[in-house]
């Protein structure tokens, strides 16, 4: 039988889009632009959590927004509509956004003109964690409604995020979750993240995640 070579597909394409992806990183700190990957699932109130935390951070820093999404542009006119330039990315039927993709979009978003971009990626809890975007942070929205048992199901996306946002805390009256076991449970995973508990709808604990995330983005842009 003729010799054949075996390629490991799946490992090629990470590690080609590793090396992108610090490629991404080194511009961004070299145009001292801070880029937030912000994920979660479907639901969860992403597009409603970062709104608040653009208000609150609008006055201080020049922000843009990329929308990815398999389709639509409901998120990004949203965004426009609260006063903060957003482009839409198609991602053509893929669940993710790799680093390549989020490259193309920041340099026809002319990002180095910004201190903050926010990439709202895909709503999914697989795929986008598989994938370094470049982004200088990694955040996720995990929402009460979802359970408390997701960094069981779900352990990378906690695993690469450095901030996890516990969002529709105004719901635990109505939803069974248990706030020591998700922590315990994803610093098992991430002993480094960071934690909040937030209600994007009435404000509460958006002020702490905001301080910490002006807290990354004054040192990402200090040297």
């Amino acid at each position: 039988m003729d010799e054949f070579k075996v390629i490991e597909i799946k490992r090629s394409v990470f590690e080609n889009n590793d090396k992108e992806a610090d490629e991404v990183r080194r511009q961004l700190k070299k145009d001292k632009t801070f880029l937030l990957n912000l994920m979660s699932a479907p639901g969860s109130g992403k597009t409603t959590t970062l709104k608040a935390t653009l208000k609150a951070l609008m006055n201080d820093y020049k922000i843009g927004v990329m929308e990815a999404d398999i389709d639509s542009d409901v998120d990004a006119r949203a965004i426009e509509q609260a006063g903060i330039r957003s482009i839409q990315l198609h991602t053509g039927g893929m669940c993710h956004l790799d680093a390549g993709m989020t490259k193309q979009g920041l340099d026809s978003f002319n990002a180095e003109e910004y201190d903050f971009v926010v990439l709202e990626n895909v709503g999914n809890l697989v795929c986008p964690a598989e994938f370094d975007t470049g982004a200088s942070k990694n955040a996720m929205i995990l929402s009460v409604p979802e359970g408390d048992d997701k960094p069981l199901k779900y352990p990378l996306m906690f695993t690469v995020s450095d901030c996890v946002l516990i969002n529709k805390i105004d719901t635990k009256s109505v939803f069974d979750f248990d706030d020591e076991a998700v922590v315990e449970r994803i610093k098992r995973l991430n002993p480094n993240a960071e934690i909040f508990f937030i209600s994007a709808k009435t404000g509460e604990g958006v002020d702490k995640w905001v301080d910490w995330l002006r807290a990354q983005i004054d040192e990402w842009n200090a040297d």
